[in-house]
């Protein structure tokens, strides 16, 4: 069975081909920005299905997984901060706090479609100004949910989670396999 990824984050293709599958990548070209919800697990959800749609109709006799993530920090939600002024504030205000990753999921194959959503607890560390300028200054984190990674250079900045460690790279992969039977697919005869 082939497996489609609606997604161009090299972080989630990388945790699933560590996990067995070789998916073929297809960038959804959904504008995340133009998306409301009422809650973080709402948007990261909705994102998700959009990506998972945008994309499905092309790929009829395959899985296609849509996946978004969005931190919430102090009752906000975070996306990518695209501007290093904005991560850097960002960090100042996150070191030594609490955020949770959600992330959303929708995994489809031809009209049946399951969708999931999974939250991650991160514990940030209480990070020094010249670390937070180092990191911004690499671009790591501008174009990261929340302006920072766990699989790269901002895995020294997170002391703690609680909860599954593959969501807050992008993609849980307990979350994937549950949502493929739900769909009749057994993840082992998914693996390469």
């Amino acid at each position: 069975m082939r497996f489609v990824l609606a997604s161009q984050s090299p972080a989630r293709l990388s945790t699933l081909q560590r996990a067995g599958i070789d998916p073929e990548v297809v960038v959804s070209g959904v504008d995340e920005d133009g998306i409301a919800a009422t809650t973080p697990a709402e948007l990261s959800t909705e994102l998700a299905r959009l990506k998972c749609r945008a994309v499905a109709p092309d790929h009829p006799d395959a899985l296609v997984l849509g996946c978004d993530s969005v931190l919430e920090f102090d009752g906000r939600v975070l996306g990518k901060p695209h501007d290093p002024e904005v991560a850097r504030r960002r960090w100042y205000e996150m070191r030594g706090n609490v955020g949770v990753l959600h992330t959303g999921h929708c995994l489809r194959l031809g009209d049946d479609e399951v969708v999931r959503h999974a939250a991650t607890r991160v514990h940030f560390a209480h990070v020094t100004d010249e670390e937070i300028e180092a990191y911004v200054a690499t671009g790591e984190p501008l174009h990261v949910a929340g302006a920072f990674t766990i699989d790269g250079l901002g895995a020294a900045f997170v002391t703690r989670i609680e909860g599954d460690h593959h969501n807050v790279v992008g993609v849980s992969v307990p979350a994937v396999r549950e949502m493929a039977r739900d769909l009749g697919v057994e993840w082992t005869d998914l693996w390469r």
